[in-house]
């Protein structure tokens, strides 16, 4: 029998998947459906790995159905994937092509990569609720530009605008009871919360985050949420140093947000203070701060402490 692992790409569509095994010719098409993705998994061999294409929510039923056969699945960044295409010189793009470069991406670059782990009820609960509220935030910020100048119909403009606001009332009203549903999701809530102008959404940000992924140090919770610095140097060259911006926009948001307030606290205040002497303009000192508060509510998360403004000043 043969034991070796097979790597299989999957492009995942709405109605559709494509999937390709490295090495070999041709691609399978399957219905994104249950039953269909069922009788295509029961099809695979013991050792296979699956290498699935990051689509929203069109990818979590092949995910979870092939977890669900303990069929290791790694969900993978289709960013990063594009750039891979791109240096092995693939100029096409088409479903095919996808599926066969994601099958060679998780073949030749699975070293290091974590297999997908699904969500509990709780975090399935809370995490589509942030999410969701991010973006009736971007979708009311965009209407609320667009309908500026709309002064001849104000009435129209304002029905348009206030069922947003209901909406986010309403969200911020599930919130606790999202994350009360966490284990010790209440109080680890209100253990970040503690630090000054860490508020209730950007605290049931860092708790869905640090429920869910368990971080060895602290500043791998900087390079996940994209607030590392990127070098670009090249010999004698120092290039400027650039967030890497990985990882989840909105907690990025979020902790910046965080910083611009905390930044005018008696707690924070002199922290900031002491960046714009060294010759960082105001948003680079922002980062850094929201740095600092990131550490912070690592810290407490880890040794299951307050905050403590006397520890900070020292």
């Amino acid at each position: 029998m043969n034991t070796q692992p097979s790597y299989i790409g999957v492009d995942v569509a709405k109605h559709e998947l494509v999937a390709a095994v490295f090495g070999q010719a041709g691609v399978t098409r399957c219905v994104n459906a249950p039953a269909a993705v069922d009788a295509w998994l029961a099809t695979l061999p013991e050792a296979v790995h699956l290498g699935v294409e990051s689509t929203g929510d069109y990818h979590r039923l092949l995910a979870q159905h092939a977890h669900a056969r303990r069929i290791t699945v790694y969900v993978l960044n289709p960013h990063e994937v594009r750039h891979y295409a791109k240096a092995v010189g693939r100029r096409a793009k088409t479903d095919q092509v996808d599926a066969a470069v994601l099958a060679r991406y998780w073949a030749q670059e699975h070293v290091g990569l974590h297999p997908w782990q699904p969500p509990t009820p709780a975090q399935d609960r809370l995490t589509p609720l942030l999410k969701r509220r991010a973006k009736v935030v971007m979708a009311k910020g965009l209407l609320r530009a667009s309908l500026a100048g709309l002064d001849s119909l104000p009435v129209e403009r304002d029905a348009t605008l206030n069922p947003l606001d209901a909406l986010l009332a309403a969200m911020d009203r599930e919130l606790p009871r999202a994350v009360s549903a966490l284990p010790q999701g209440t109080t680890r809530w209100a253990r970040l919360r503690s630090i000054p102008d860490i508020g209730p959404l950007s605290g049931a940000a860092l708790t869905e985050l640090f429920s869910r992924v368990s971080f060895p140090r602290s500043d791998a919770v900087i390079a996940y949420l994209g607030l590392d610095s990127r070098p670009c140097d090249s010999g004698q060259r120092h290039g400027r140093r650039r967030l890497s911006k990985r990882g989840p926009a909105e907690s990025r948001r979020l902790l910046y947000n965080a910083a611009m307030s905390a930044a005018k606290t008696a707690a924070w205040k002199p922290f900031y203070g002491r960046q714009r002497p060294k010759g960082l303009p105001t948003t680079a000192a922002l980062v850094v701060l929201a740095r600092k508060l990131l550490r912070v509510a690592y810290a407490l998360h880890k040794h299951e402490t307050r905050f403590d403004s006397t520890s900070i000043a020292a």
